[in-house]
């Protein structure tokens, strides 16, 4: 009995503790620090308000709901946390419940099937934990609040002056981190937001001067050509910008400018801004390819659904053949009929034989083999527009193939095997900055140059390709405030195709110049129609 007391004590403390915490704390890591936890939360403050004007039998009633409600708004804030700390935004409570999903998908075929359910059963159990926690703790504020109602309601009274003045002032002690906070008016606020967002995206959508253009005044400058839409995954400005990164990338894309002249071609390079980061890179592809800005779930989930003309939709209008070559898609791609495919090749089409690499897929160097193959080695076809999103740099960047002879590839076996694969100890949250960025650095070289020797090797007058990242890396890697913007690039022997993108001011050569033109992602589609219809 002795000991059972301090522990019943202590654990009661715990739960306030834990529940004040969270109800107090930002909702993004980066704005974390001691003074962003000097805030007001008015959520605990209006339930506490209410156990002291209820009666008893109706106070029995509310403490488990509110407790809930609390709990509830904790869990949000915890996977706030966890968003930003991949994503670097909060979480959106509307749009982005499918990035769970693709979570758990990650930890399968990063480190295992056995991993991703560990993980599913913590994050559930978690949440359960969470909201058992926060109704005893509020249970046990709002039996202390009752049992000294006076002095609990001058508190409670002086601190909702406080949080009255402060909201309208919008004092802050942390930048972004009002003091007077208010968790569940800005959840509510942001389903709000988000119902509004899905209107004007869908009105959005009945706007497109390219739909009803003829397929024989589409894309008359590529006639003949095949066009390559290689997808780097994470290949972010940071890996031109930051000093840990750019001497090594910087060389790759000066030694490939030099290569790729002597046999012929010549490149142009830009950046465009990304609706994501560090994840979420069919939005990003779907808003390259349908030129609206698709930065949530129930935008893309909308877009799929419409007849919206997207890029590879145009090049099938011409007489073309629109593909997919997708190593990381382990299912049936449903929005193919969108997009206009008329072939996806997915992991398992690609029969890949070999040993598992980063993310436990083919490394790139595959993946492009195939497509050669399967496509452009073929004769008396029609002109090929391929969408190749490149694997090989997604997280966690190790480990990764090296680049070999390409007659040598053959159904992957003979890639050499690498340790690292599916280690699940090594999740890129726990891994060492200096080597999760060498190890990013090393995935991305290893891209960039797989693509490079692509070109010498299977190049021809006819090949356009255009090589782009999808979003920047995680936070981890960019460090804080690091921005949206991706490098592009066009490569072509042809010079009249470059001749066309004259006017976009783009950099000579693989890499983009720091002053290189910005443009939003979503601007790519019509600038691209616009200038080669």
């Amino acid at each position: 009995m002795r000991i059972r007391r301090p522990l019943t004590v202590g654990a009661a403390v715990v739960a306030v503790l834990v529940l004040v915490g969270l109800l107090l704390a930002p909702d993004e890591v980066r704005r974390l620090s001691p003074a962003a936890f000097l805030r007001i939360p008015i959520d605990l403050l209006v339930g506490l308000g209410l156990m002291l004007v209820l009666p008893p039998k109706a106070r029995r009633i509310a403490v488990p709901v509110v407790g809930g409600l609390l709990g509830v708004l904790v869990v949000l804030k915890i996977l706030s946390l966890g968003f930003s700390t991949v994503l670097n935004r909060p979480f959106d409570p509307v749009a982005d419940w499918a990035f769970l999903g693709s979570g758990a998908t990650y930890l399968r075929l990063a480190n295992g099937r056995t991993i991703e359910i560990v993980a599913i059963i913590g994050a559930v159990g978690l949440g359960l934990l969470v909201l058992a926690l926060a109704v005893v703790a509020f249970r046990n504020l709002a039996k202390v609040s009752v049992a000294h109602r006076t002095p609990a309601a001058v508190v409670l009274g002086v601190l909702a002056v406080g949080w009255v003045v402060f909201a309208i002032t919008g004092a802050q002690l942390v930048t972004t981190v009002p003091v007077a906070a208010r968790d569940g008016y800005d959840r509510v606020r942001q389903v709000d937001e988000g119902i509004k967002d899905q209107r004007e995206f869908v009105a959005t959508l009945k706007s497109d001067r390219f739909r009803d253009v003829p397929g024989d005044r589409l894309l008359t400058g590529l006639r003949g050509k095949d066009v390559v839409v290689a997808i780097i995954e994470s290949y972010g400005r940071t890996a031109l910008d930051r000093p840990e990164l750019a001497p090594q990338i910087d060389q790759v894309l000066a030694d490939g400018t030099a290569r790729l002249a002597h046999a012929g071609y010549a490149a142009r390079s830009g950046f465009l801004t990304s609706p994501v980061v560090g994840g979420g890179s069919w939005l990003a592809d779907s808003t390259l390819l349908s030129g609206l800005w698709v930065n949530n779930q129930q935008r893309y989930t909308t877009l799929t659904h419409s007849d919206r003309l997207t890029l590879t939709w145009a090049f099938t209008k011409t007489g073309g053949r629109a593909v997919a070559v997708m190593p990381a898609t382990v299912g049936d791609f449903t929005e193919a009929g969108f997009f206009g495919y008329d072939q996806v090749y997915a992991a398992k089409d690609l029969a890949y034989k070999g040993p598992l690499y980063a993310f436990a897929m083919m490394p790139d160097q595959y993946t492009l083999s195939q497509f050669q193959q399967r496509e452009r080695a073929k004769t008396a076809r029609p002109p090929v527009l391929a969408v190749i999103p490149l694997i090989s740099s997604h997280a966690p960047w190790e480990p990764v193939a090296t680049l070999r002879d390409w007659d040598k590839v053959g159904d992957g076996s003979t890639f050499e095997e690498k340790s690292g694969a599916g280690d699940s100890a090594d999740l890129v949250i726990q891994r060492d900055p200096a080597r999760l960025r060498a190890d990013y650095r090393t995935a991305i070289t290893y891209s960039l140059e797989t693509l490079i020797s692509y070109v010498e090797t299977y190049g021809d007058d006819n090949l356009v390709l255009v090589f782009l990242g999808d979003h920047q890396p995680a936070p981890a890697v960019t460090g804080p405030d690091a921005g949206h913007d991706v490098p592009i690039t066009i490569v072509a022997r042809d010079r009249t195709v470059l001749d066309r993108t004259a006017s976009w001011g783009w950099t000579d050569g693989l890499r983009p110049a720091a002053d290189a033109p910005v443009w939003p992602m979503d601007q790519f589609r019509d600038r691209f129609l616009t200038a080669f219809s």
